[in-house]
């Protein structure tokens, strides 16, 4: 998977690090990606397999396996 020169950060790693620090920060948000907020390779295929499957439990109120399919994507939120 290529990878641009200036990466967007991720959403969700941006607003988890910011709830992590202990004080208020000065530091106003990037528009490119530092080590804790670059982009999670993930395959298309999982996060498409994931995204209908918590569309159709919302539709459906059904399980149709959402909580699997989203297991199988990376963490955006925790660290490694």
């Amino acid at each position: 998977m290529a990878t641009a020169k200036r990466q967007q950060p991720e959403s969700l790693s941006s607003f988890a690090e910011a709830a992590r620090e202990e004080k208020v920060s000065e530091r106003k948000p990037g528009l490119t990606a530092d080590s804790e907020t670059k982009p999670i390779p993930t395959d298309p295929k999982l996060k498409h397999d994931a995204a209908t499957k918590v569309l159709r439990e919302g539709v459906l109120h059904k399980d149709q396996g959402a909580d699997e399919a989203i297991d199988k994507l990376p963490d955006r939120i925790m660290r490694e």
